[in-house]
């Protein structure tokens, strides 16, 4: 077999698993786009491309008079934008913090930051609960956001530490040399060169909450606090009826800011996440 040959057959292969991999995450997505755009309510008789397509749903949705689709959306926008600037801000400062100080109990810090990763949130719901119950938190924005700004640190952590490993550390020793202190080398040297990881983290800390479930559902219990997840299962739930088609144009919807973010970071995204993952 010829070099020619093999590097068809390689090219051959790659190019099929990219074609199964684009179906798999192409196909329900199709499906979810079509059924938003289907006459009646049910899912059964629903079929990927419509013959009378209609954007019924997505305008119903937007009635403010029986829906509080724009309410929820709302709430999930300002919870994911908080959540975005507090997690930013202190991972930065953590990740900053383990990259260039060296203190008593720093690796024990980054192996705990490691293992909690490995916990998903939703093992301490009863311990989330409680905590938000005793605290007056309960069915508050505010504690949703504490508990996924919390949620965040540990795995972006290592994250932001691993880029700011790859800065020399003489531009914080030339600095220092001038008479710069910590915060303003953190500010103006450091930041700006760190901006691919600040996209990842961002990116990252917006995504999570955005499209949460789960926590929200525990902490939030008045419909007018719900976010996007919890007022849409609401809508397939039994108090409100089995609306699955306005549920697919809902979930349509949540798509477009997380799509604008990840368009306008998108130049940052790769060199962040690598480097970020590849240094210790």
């Amino acid at each position: 077999m010829t070099n020619k040959t093999e590097k068809i057959i390689r090219l051959s292969i790659s190019y099929l698993i990219l074609l199964i991999a684009v179906i798999i995450v192409v196909y329900p997505l199709l499906w979810v786009i079509g059924s938003s755009l289907n006459p009646g309510q049910s899912l059964s008789g629903s079929t990927m491309f419509p013959n009378n397509p209609t954007i019924k749903h997505y305008t119903s949705l937007f009635d403010m008079e029986n829906s509080n689709y724009v309410l929820w959306y709302l709430n999930s926008m300002k919870i994911s934008l908080i959540t975005m600037f507090f997690a930013v801000i202190s991972v930065a400062l953590t990740g900053y913090a383990f990259s260039r100080y060296r203190f008593i109990g720093r690796k024990n810090g980054l192996l705990t930051f490691l293992v909690l990763q490995m916990i998903p949130n939703f093992a301490a719901l009863i311990a989330i609960f409680v905590l938000a119950q005793r605290t007056g938190l309960l069915d508050t924005h505010a504690g949703l956001i504490i508990i996924y700004v919390g949620g965040q640190i540990p795995m972006n952590t290592w994250l932001m530490k691993g880029y700011l490993d790859t800065i020399p550390k003489e531009l914080d020793e030339s600095a220092r040399m001038d008479g710069a202190g910590h915060l303003r080398i953190f500010w103006q040297i450091i930041m700006p060169l760190s901006k691919p990881i600040i996209a990842v983290v961002a990116l990252f800390s917006f995504i999570a909450p955005f499209g949460d479930f789960i926590l929200a559902r525990i902490m939030l219990r008045s419909e007018e606090k719900f976010t996007m997840g919890v007022g849409l299962y609401e809508l397939v739930s039994k108090q409100f009826g089995n609306e699955f088609t306005t549920f697919a144009a809902g979930s349509v919807l949540i798509a477009i800011p997380i799509t604008i973010l990840f368009l306008s970071f998108q130049k940052y995204f790769i060199s962040g996440l690598t480097a970020g993952g590849t240094k210790g």
